[in-house]
C-alpha cells in the first residue's frame, strides 16, 4: 500500500469511527431525553396519584398535552376531549371496571378457598341499592353476580328481568329491607316461579308472615361488636338482637344468618371480629337449625376515596376473611358454612367519575390562604355523600396535567346554599392555576355507588349528563335534563 493510499484509509477510518461516535452520542442522548420525559410523565402521575392500582386509578394515565386518559384494554379515552364533546357537568362510567371488580372479587374469594382447604363455598351478592342502573347492574351480573334486593321497586326489577330472559333463573336473591305487604308478595311470587329467592327476616313480625314460605329464609343478627366504620351507631333497628336470635330455636326452612354492622371499615381487625362472633351464633344456631349451612357477613369494605390514606387491599382482606372463618370453625368444630359478601360500593364506586368546570374564582381569606374555584354543577345536587357524611373525594384536573404552578382551592356548587361546597376536610384541594389555563375541568373519582340515587334537584339544578365509555366507544346514556325536564317533576 502506498502512502497516499495508507493515508486515505486513515482518514476513511477516522471519518467512520467519528461517524459511529456520533451516531452513539445521538443515540445516548435521545435516550437520556427519553429519560428525563418519562421522569417527569411519571413525576406527574405520581402528584396526581394516578396508574396505582392500590388506590384504584391503575387504569388511569396523563396523555402527552397533560390530558386526563383512562385506558380499557388497547382502548384508551381522553376524558379533555369526551367533556370538550358533550360538555359539563357529566358523569361517565366505564362498565370494563365493574366486570373486572367482580371478576377478581370472585376469583380472590375462590382460590383462597382452595388454597386454605376451606370447605364451604362461595357467592356474590351484588345489592342493587349502591346503583340500581341497568348499565351497572347487568355487567356485574354478566360476571357472576347474584343480587341482593332492599325493597319491593328493586325485587320488582329483578322481575322484570328475569320475564325479559335477561337474567338466568338460576340467579339468587337475597331480600333484605323492612319487608312491606308488597315486598312478600313479590318474594312469595317469583319463588312459586322457580326463582331462588330468600328473604332475610328481619323482626318477629316477618317471621310470622314468612312461617309458611316454602322456600329458604334466613334471619339477620344486630351483632353487639364496636367497629371504625361510617355509620356504625351505638343502637341499630336492623335484625334481632343476638340474645332474640338464640331464643327462636328452630325456624322453618332457615338457610342464612346474615349480619351487616357497618360501612367503610377501615380495620381488618373489625371484619375478623364481626366474623369470629358471628361464627358462634351460627354453631349455636346449627343445633336446633341443622339446614343452616351459610354466613352472609354483609358490606363493609372500604374505597380508597381518600387517596393518600393508606388502606388495605381487597386480596389482604380476602385473605384474612377465609383464614380465620377456617380457624375458628375448627375451633369451634362445625362444618364451613357457605360465604356470601355483598361489597356494593367496593364494586361501583371506581367505576364512574363526575366531570366539572371551573367557571369562577374569588379569594376565600381563610389562614391558608385558599381560593374559592365555583364549579358548573353541585355536590349537594350531584354528590350527596360530600355533605351527608363528609365524604372525602380524589379530585384531579381533566386538563392542564402538567402545570407546575398550583393553588390550594376549595370547591363550591351553583347552588344558593352554604353546605354546597368540598373543603376536604377543612385542607384544601391543590388545582392549576385559572390564570394559567384557557379552561379548566376537573375530574372527580370513585363517584359510582350511591351518589345517583341520592341526587336531588335542589334550585332546580338539572342532572349531569350520562355516559359510558366501552369497548373503545362513547355513548349517551342519559341526556342532560332541561329546564323543562325538571320542571315537569314539579308539577310545572
Amino acid at each position: 500500500m502506498s502512502g497516499g493510499q495508507s493515508a486515505a484509509h486513515a482518514t476513511h477510518r477516522t471519518s467512520e469511527m467519528n461517524a459511529i461516535s456520533l451516531e452513539e452520542t445521538i443515540q445516548k442522548n435521545n435516550k437520556r431525553k427519553k429519560s428525563r420525559t418519562k421522569k417527569k410523565k411519571n413525576g406527574y402521575k405520581k402528584l396526581w396519584l394516578l396508574g396505582r392500582e392500590d388506590v384504584n386509578t391503575g387504569h388511569c394515565d396523563i396523555s402527552p398535552e397533560g390530558e386526563l386518559i383512562v385506558r380499557e384494554g388497547n382502548f384508551q379515552y381522553n376524558i379533555h376531549d369526551i367533556i370538550k364533546k358533550y360538555g359539563s357537568p357529566a358523569k361517565i362510567f366505564f362498565p370494563s371496571i365493574i366486570s373486572n371488580r367482580v371478576r377478581d372479587l370472585i376469583e380472590t374469594f375462590n382460590a383462597y378457598i382452595k388454597v386454605t382447604g376451606y370447605r364451604g363455598r362461595f357467592a356474590y351478592h351484588y345489592p342493587m341499592k349502591a346503583n340500581q342502573n341497568r348499565e351497572f347492574v347487568l355487567p356485574a351480573v354478566a360476571e357472576g353476580a347474584n343480587l341482593e334486593t332492599s325493597s319491593a321497586n328493586e325485587l320488582f326489577l329483578v322481575k322484570r328481568m328475569i320475564e325479559q330472559e335477561k337474567f338466568n333463573t338460576r340467579i339468587r336473591v337475597i331480600c333484605n329491607g323492612p319487608k312491606t305487604e308488597r315486598y312478600i308478595e313479590l318474594i312469595e311470587e317469583l319463588r312459586a316461579k322457580g326463582l331462588s329467592v330468600i328473604p332475610i327476616v328481619e323482626n318477629a313480625t316477618e317471621l310470622e308472615r314468612l312461617s309458611k314460605f316454602k322456600g329458604e329464609i334466613g334471619v339477620r343478627v344486630d351483632l353487639s361488636v364496636k367497629t371504625n366504620g361510617h355509620w356504625d351507631k351505638q343502637f341499630s333497628q336492623f335484625g334481632f338482637a343476638e340474645h332474640e336470635i338464640l331464643a327462636l330455636g328452630k325456624v322453618r326452612n332457615l338457610a342464612v344468618l346474615h349480619y351487616h354492622i357497618s360501612s367503610q371499615m377501615q380495620h381488618i381487625t373489625d371484619f375478623i371480629q364481626l366474623l369470629k362472633r358471628a361464627l358462634e351464633l351460627y354453631a349455636k344456631l346449627r343445633e336446633k337449625n341443622p339446614g343452616l349451612d351459610t354466613l352472609n357477613i354483609g358490606s363493609g369494605a372500604s374505597v380508597p376515596y381518600d387517596k393518600r390514606k393508606r388502606l388495605y387491599s381487597g386480596k389482604s382482606l380476602i385473605s384474612q376473611i377465609i383464614r380465620s372463618a377456617k380457624k375458628q370453625c375448627e375451633t369451634l368444630g362445625i362444618r364451613h358454612p357457605n360465604l356470601i359478601v355483598e361489597w356494593g360500593q367496593y364494586v361501583m364506586a371506581p367505576a364512574q367519575m363526575t366531570i366539572y368546570k371551573v367557571i369562577s374564582e374569588k379569594q376565600a381569606y381563610n389562614k391558608g390562604g385558599n381560593h374559592w374555584y365555583t364549579i358548573d354543577g353541585s355536590f349537594i345536587n350531584d354528590l350527596t355523600d360530600t355533605w351527608a357524611i363528609k365524604q372525602k373525594w380524589h379530585v384531579v384536573p381533566v386538563n392542564h396535567l402538567h402545570n407546575r404552578k398550583l393553588t390550594h382551592t376549595w370547591l363550591v356548587g351553583s347552588t344558593c346554599d352554604s353546605d354546597d361546597r368540598y373543603t376536604a376536610g377543612g385542607s384544601y384541594i391543590p388545582l392549576p392555576r385559572l390564570e394559567d389555563c384557557d379552561e379548566l375541568f376537573i375530574a372527580l373519582f370513585d363517584t359510582g355507588a350511591y351518589q345517583d340515587t341520592l341526587a336531588s334537584h335542589h334550585c332546580l339544578l338539572s342532572a349531569p349528563i350520562k355516559l359510558m365509555a366501552a369497548n373503545g366507544e362513547v355513548k349517551v346514556v342519559r341526556k342532560r335534563e332541561t329546564p323543562e325536564d325538571v320542571g315537569k317533576q314539579f308539577g310545572w
